[in-house]
């Protein structure tokens, strides 16, 4: 594993937002006069461990459920029959994105699963497949992600319109939903896309609709099931007859507090790093939040000393602390890799970086190809 100098292309900014990824120059958050370069059996021991670590999380939301445990992570009492009942129908899932720590020599650390509404899509599936062919033709990348995707929206059961919802005014948000429409349609289904806010609920008909009274049988919904159980009208989510892409069972595996509950089931598994609900078991550790979005209020302790923290407003429900991953260092940043998974098996991976071992929403999308 290694991070390489190189030739940003001289006109990579039309080019990506060719592809529609409009916000690339925000704070420079897409960098091409780099890149990393991994072996391929680098590539195959993240591979297999995405692939174990997919199992062994959806065997734990299964031990959550089996427990009672579901309040500990924060989960509504209101909806553990529904999640229970969505995990044990294996209801449709789409995808998700392991964060793992990883220097090329050690084994891949996980340090959290955005299974709920993990973004970065469109940058890990398009843009950076054209960077490779451009610039890495005779080289690989590990990246199935868009036939992965086209292919598992193709088992998505019934045959009516899917409906995708993002929140208006948030671009990132919308280039990946829209993205997501693409790929809905190639998979030979009508899609429609409608702001979160634009979501109501026909009281008559016991179902939600959209702008245009038209029930919404499915919803891809990047907009984070916490959330959802908390508005108005998240009472009516159960029998409220709308297939959610990603399902609630998904909640479990988005919640951070899936990092003590592996550790209990897998104690000094090698793609695991020790975690906790109780403060004061470790002394080098991060503190995390049940839930919270691109690294906020996480804070970073080596022997009780803070290296790092990010501010945020997420905290309400509780912390986790995880034994404190070593991030290798290149050049003075800090990769994080992300490995996708789609229908339950990698599908590919992408880097983010920052000069801070926490990854926030302003760090650094760089591209990948191995040999």
């Amino acid at each position: 594993m290694e991070r390489l100098p190189i030739s940003p292309r001289p006109d990579f900014g039309r080019r990506l937002e060719a592809v529609g990824l409009s916000f690339h120059s925000w704070d420079n958050y897409w960098k091409e006069d780099v890149c990393y370069r991994f072996t391929a059996a680098q590539v195959d021991e993240i591979e297999a461990a995405a692939q174990e670590l997919q199992v062994m999380c959806v065997a734990a939301a299964r031990r959550a459920v089996a427990d009672g445990r579901l309040a500990q992570l924060g989960i509504p009492e209101a909806f553990h029959g529904a999640l229970a009942d969505s995990l044990a129908q294996d209801e449709f899932s789409l995808y998700g994105r392991f964060d793992l720590a990883y220097d090329g020599v050690n084994p891949p650390k996980l340090l959290e699963y955005n299974a709920d509404t993990p973004t970065s899509l469109l940058e890990s599936a398009v843009a950076q497949w054209y960077w490779l062919e451009d610039c890495r033709p005779d080289a690989d990348q590990f990246n199935s992600l868009h036939e992965r995707l086209v292919a598992q929206w193709q088992r998505l059961p019934g045959e009516g319109v899917v409906h995708l919802a993002s929140l208006r005014g948030n671009e990132e948000d919308w280039v990946c939903t829209t993205y997501m429409q693409d790929v809905v349609v190639q998979a030979g289904r009508e899609a429609r896309h409608l702001a979160v806010e634009d979501i109501g609920w026909d009281a008559a008909r016991r179902g939600f609709v959209d702008l245009d009274g038209q029930p919404i049988d499915t919803l891809f919904k990047l907009y984070p099931w916490e959330w959802l159980m908390r508005e108005d009208f998240g009472r009516h989510i159960v029998g409220g007859g709308t297939r959610f892409v990603e399902p609630i069972w998904k909640s479990v595996l988005a919640c951070k507090g899936l990092l003590p509950l592996l550790w209990e089931m897998y104690p000094d598994h090698p793609n695991l790093l020790p975690a906790y609900f109780e403060p004061g078991r470790l002394k080098s550790y991060a503190r995390k939040p049940l839930y919270s979005r691109e690294g906020a209020n996480v804070a970073l302790y080596a022997d009780g000393r803070l290296l790092a923290q990010d501010s945020g407003p997420y905290g309400a429900e509780g912390f986790v602390y995880q034994g404190l991953a070593t991030i290798p260092e290149f050049d003075g940043k800090y990769p994080v890799l992300g490995a996708w998974i789609v229908g339950g098996e990698p599908a590919g991976m992408c880097i983010r970086e920052d000069v801070s071992p926490i990854t926030t929403n302003m760090s650094n999308f760089v591209p990948h190809f191995f040999e």
